[in-house]
């Protein structure tokens, strides 16, 4: 996955359709919640067990991708609009999180 040219393609999608005033990273904040609620509502009934299991359900599992792609089509354009380097703030804060969170020590 290329981020800058999927960032790329992103800002010239929005350009195409006049969407650049409403896209201000507020906005995309905000509709990147209402999509990540659309992802929580697939599980939303679901056991463990059977959340386990979704992709045995060709339809759900297909539904499920598309909300993930919109959750993270979002979270491109809020760094993009915030100027945010995403891999760089992945690996910042997996080193934070192994720090805070070490590893369980072997028994």
């Amino acid at each position: 996955m290329n981020i800058e040219d999927l960032q790329m393609r992103l800002r010239q999608f929005a350009i195409e359709r006049n969407w650049q005033p409403y896209q201000t990273p507020k906005n995309l904040a905000m509709a990147m919640v209402v999509e990540a609620a659309e992802l929580v509502e697939i599980f939303q009934w679901l056991t463990p067990e059977q959340s386990q299991q979704i992709q045995t359900d060709p339809a759900k599992h297909q539904h499920l991708g598309e909300e993930i792609a919109d959750v993270m089509l979002y979270l491109l354009q809020i760094a993009d609009h915030t100027g945010v380097d995403i891999s760089a703030a992945l690996e910042r804060k997996l080193l934070l999180n192994a720090i805070k969170h070490p590893a369980a020590s072997a028994s």
